[in-house]
């Protein structure tokens, strides 16, 4: 904990106006009534007309599971913003064991420990922070599943830091892309990790390739062994990738080529990592047979100054305040297909043996440039694994835990007990 003596203090500054400003101060606070009360605030850029009927016709389904305001009605838990917390953190790198050396950044010193000290509240109503005995309760003999790439298990270390106040798993490892964490005792829980970083199943051909990521085989219709066959084992799976469809791939379908991804091949049809994405997603998501598919939308990286292979950096200090960062470019695809595809899943589940849930944790993580890693984390190279084209930079894509990633399970135990109450 002695970390923690570099936490920010917060002041409030007081300001003062004259008499000659007082009628301009008073029309600015009742212009700025005016728009709150349309509710005239978009989260993303709105220049596309298909990105903003997405996000309304995404509105009435979290509203329908997100929080309450104190006039007992609903309110979406996604839209909000940070607010200093002064009681955290609630675990550190020495009372949790299982945090991956690429979100430590207390180990590797990160020098300012103020990101920790933040909440999300969403807008006109309060998210609690989370409550490992009542989650761990509510979860007696279910199993809960993080399918996906490195930020679900990003993720997933935080569920089982946040759980150790109360609760260490019993830890063991069927293969190297499945790992399960047994919470005994009384509970019979089960967190389980599986390595799917296409979500479907995936080769690498060429561990150099186009962009010197590697080159890949991606089978758009078949979900990952990895995961597939576990699925009517889970109460809940919560499925999430984005981060690795940036690589170059082949793409295929009912095992025939049908494009690619930045592959440079003369008369193969460049699809783009947008279409590989989407179709990825969607057999991930019709893949689950029974209980709870909660998708996670996009997690925005946040290098300035350079591309993350270069001298692309994160070095704030403090969030950005709302209206300040916005989702563009092929991250505001991502996630605009990502709500696509979630609608289609939830529509042709037409109310049956599975339950679709949304959880976008986008808007609330494009404000954090301050919480990631940067240069302040472990790196192991695996023997054999692209180990001479990939170099080590900084890390704008990750989170830090204990910080801003424990909000998503803040989000996930409230979606979850909320639905079931």
């Amino acid at each position: 904990m002695a970390l923690l003596k570099n936490l920010c203090n917060f002041r409030v500054k007081k300001q003062y106006c004259s008499t000659r400003c007082l009628i301009p101060t008073i029309s600015l606070l009742l212009l700025v009534a005016i728009l709150a009360v349309s509710n005239t605030y978009f989260p993303f850029p709105t220049s596309k007309p298909r990105a903003l009927s997405t996000w309304l016709s995404y509105s009435s389904f979290s509203s329908s599971s997100g929080g309450r305001r104190a006039d007992g009605e609903a309110c979406n838990i996604f839209r909000g913003e940070w607010v200093p917390d002064p009681d955290a953190p609630y675990y550190t790198n020495d009372t949790c064991s299982v945090i991956h050396e690429h979100y430590d950044c207390m180990k590797y010193g990160k020098p300012d420990l103020g990101f920790v000290q933040w909440r999300w509240r969403p807008d006109g109503c309060d998210l609690p922070r989370f409550d490992p005995a009542i989650f761990l309760s509510a979860m007696r003999g279910k199993t809960m599943a993080f399918i996906g790439d490195s930020l679900a298990r990003n993720h997933m270390n935080s569920l089982i830091c946040l759980l150790t106040r109360v609760a260490e798993p019993t830890t063991s490892w069927p293969s190297s892309k499945h790992t399960v964490y047994h919470y005994g005792s009384g509970y019979n829980f089960t967190v389980v990790s599986f390595w799917a970083p296409f979500l479907v199943r995936h080769e690498l051909v060429d561990p150099d390739g186009p962009a010197h990521t590697g080159m890949w085989n991606l089978y758009l219709d078949e979900p990952d062994a990895v995961w597939a066959p576990h699925v009517q084992e889970l109460d809940y799976a919560v499925v999430s990738a984005s981060s690795w469809f940036y690589r170059p791939s082949m793409l295929y379908e009912a095992g025939r080529l049908v494009g690619c991804h930045h592959c440079l091949l003369p008369n193969v049809t460049d699809l783009t990592l947008r279409y590989a994405l989407r179709m990825a997603t969607r057999a991930a998501l019709r893949a689950v047979v029974g209980g709870t598919v909660v998708l996670r939308t996009m997690s925005p990286s946040q290098y300035e100054g350079g591309e993350w292979n270069k001298d692309g950096n994160c070095v704030r200090t403090l969030p950005y305040r709302r209206g300040e960062k916005r989702l563009q470019g092929v991250e505001l695809d991502f996630h605009m297909l990502q709500v696509e595809e979630f609608e289609a899943a939830e529509k042709a589940a037409g109310g049956g043996a599975v339950r679709m849930m949304l959880m976008d944790t986008t808007e609330a993580m494009i404000l954090r440039a301050d919480a990631h890693p940067s240069k302040y984390r472990g790196w192991t190279r695996h023997k054999g694994w692209m180990q001479e084209h990939f170099t080590i930079s900084n890390d704008c894509v990750h989170w830090c835990v204990p910080g801003a990633v424990d909000a998503w399970n803040d989000m996930l135990a409230h979606m979850l007990l909320t639905s079931q109450s």
